[in-house]
């Protein structure tokens, strides 16, 4: 199965990746020692490259998810600093949304202006996603960005009130920031 994204960022459609355990933060996306890159080009590589030599079962290193573009976390998820190298390793190791417990908020507004949506849902979700992902790592799901919705199957998962991913980004052309001219 392919990924697909349309260039506008309204869904974001492929398989699922999950990633258990709350308070992931930023030096745990990216450890420090590859923050020198100046074009990110390689960062997806290093992904979470600390916990995938710790633990050999650590889903980034599982071939099952190889490929996978929903990234499923728990609670805060992109926690810490703010680097910016975060969602970019994860955007370059293939993510193209997140959904999850809740995000740190300047991870969240990092993704969103990378066109990487990050949607907040309630833990049962999360833990229903996690698990459904890791039953039919090849089933597809698909983050709908303007209905507000997961779907997985026959299932939709609903951001949580008043969660970060209730909110819409700014934008949904995938270039974040103000609209290009033209």
């Amino acid at each position: 199965m392919s990924t697909t994204t349309d260039f506008k960022r309204r869904q974001i459609s492929g398989r699922g990746i999950p990633l258990p355990g709350n308070d992931i933060d930023t030096d745990r996306i990216i450890p420090a020692r590859f923050l020198k890159e100046v074009t990110f080009e390689t960062m997806g590589e290093h992904a979470f490259e600390d916990a995938k030599k710790q633990n050999p079962e650590h889903p980034f290193n599982q071939k099952v998810y190889q490929g996978a573009s929903v990234l499923v976390v728990g609670q805060n998820f992109g926690c810490g600093s703010s680097r910016e190298h975060a969602p970019q390793a994860l955007m370059r190791w293939g993510i193209g949304a997140i959904v999850g417990g809740s995000f740190g908020e300047i991870f969240f507004g990092n993704c969103t202006m990378l066109g990487i949506p990050c949607m907040s849902i309630s833990i049962d979700d999360v833990l229903w996603l996690q698990r459904a992902v890791g039953r039919d790592p090849k089933q597809p799901m698909t983050v709908d960005v303007e209905k507000q919705e997961v779907r997985v199957g026959d299932r939709r998962v609903l951001p949580k009130p008043g969660g970060n991913g209730g909110r819409r980004p700014r934008r949904l052309d995938g270039f974040g920031g103000s609209r290009l001219p033209g």
